[in-house]
C-alpha cells in the first residue's frame, strides 16, 4: 500500500470514495467469533451500551447483535458507509449507525457507553498527518463517553512499544493486554500461541518479547479500564480525598 493511501486515512473523502467502490462487508484484523471470548469476559452483560469506532461495513456489531447483546451504537466518518448499513439493517433496532468523526464525538453525553471496541480505527488515523495530535483527541473522547470503570477494547498491530505511551498518557486507565494469533481462523489445527483470555504482563520492559518471542504474529488487545476520578469533599473548610 502506497504510502499517499495510508496518510488519507483519517479523510472522510478516503473512506466515502473506497465504501462506494467496495460494498461488500469487510473485517480490519479479525471477525467476532474469534474474539468473543475475550467479548464475553470483559462485557459480561447483553444489556450495556456499546460504541464500535469506525464500524465500516463490518460485519463485527452484526454478529454481536446476533450473539445476543442488545445495544450496540456504531460510528464511522463516511456517510456513504452508514448510510449504507443503516438500510441493510433497518430491521434490527439493536444495531444503529451514525455518522460521527471519532476525534470529536460531541453528540454523545459524556459517560454514555459501558464499552468502547476499536478494531483498527486508532491504528488508520496514525496512519494520517498530524497522527498523535489525532490519536489523543480520539482516546481522550473514548475516555470521556466511557463510564467509570468502563472498557475501551483496542485490536491493532501495534506492540507495547508504540501503542503503551500514547494509551497511558491519554487517560486513567488501568490496562491489560492480550493477543490472538493473526488469522486464527486459518490456523485450526496446533497449538495457540497464547490463550487468548489470559493477560500477558506488562510490568518489565521486555516481558511481552520473553512470553511471545521477537516479532509475534499476533494482534495485540489492550483493554483499558476507566479509572473513576477520586471525588473530593469539602469539610471544615479543607479538601479531603
Amino acid at each position: 500500500m502506497d504510502t499517499s493511501s495510508t496518510q488519507a486515512y483519517g479523510e472522510p473523502w478516503y473512506w466515502d470514495n473506497r465504501y462506494t467502490n467496495e460494498s461488500g462487508p469487510f473485517d480490519w484484523y479479525q471477525k467476532y467469533p474469534p474474539l468473543a471470548p475475550l467479548i464475553h469476559l470483559y462485557i459480561p452483560s447483553y444489556n450495556q451500551r456499546i460504541l464500535i469506532v469506525g464500524c465500516g461495513n463490518s460485519a463485527f456489531s452484526k454478529s454481536m447483535v446476533d450473539d445476543g447483546y442488545e445495544d450496540v451504537v456504531n460510528i464511522d466518518i463516511s456517510s456513504v458507509v452508514v448510510e449504507a448499513m443503516q438500510n441493510k439493517y433497518s430491521d434490527r433496532p439493536q444495531l444503529k449507525y451514525i455518522k460521527m468523526d471519532a476525534r470529536n464525538m460531541s453528540e454523545f453525553q459524556t459517560g454514555s457507553f459501558d464499552a468502547v471496541i476499536d478494531k483498527g480505527t486508532l491504528d488508520s488515523i496514525l496512519c494520517g498527518n498530524n497522527s498523535r495530535q489525532h490519536a489523543t483527541q480520539m482516546l481522550k473522547e473514548v475516555g470521556r463517553v466511557l463510564k467509570d470503570n468502563g472498557v475501551y477494547i483496542l485490536i491493532t498491530y501495534g506492540a507495547p512499544v508504540y501503542r503503551l505511551g500514547l494509551l497511558k498518557e491519554s487517560n486513567s486507565w488501568s490496562i491489560k493486554l492480550h493477543v490472538i494469533e493473526k488469522f486464527v481462523a486459518e490456523k485450526s489445527s496446533g497449538q495457540s500461541i497464547r490463550d487468548l483470555t489470559d493477560p500477558l504482563p506488562l510490568d518489565e520492559g521486555n516481558s511481552v518479547e520473553s512470553v511471545l518471542g521477537t516479532n509475534p504474529d499476533v494482534h495485540y488487545i489492550y483493554v483499558c479500564t476507566k479509572e473513576p476520578k477520586v471525588k473530593t469533599e469539602v469539610k471544615n473548610g479543607e479538601a479531603a480525598d
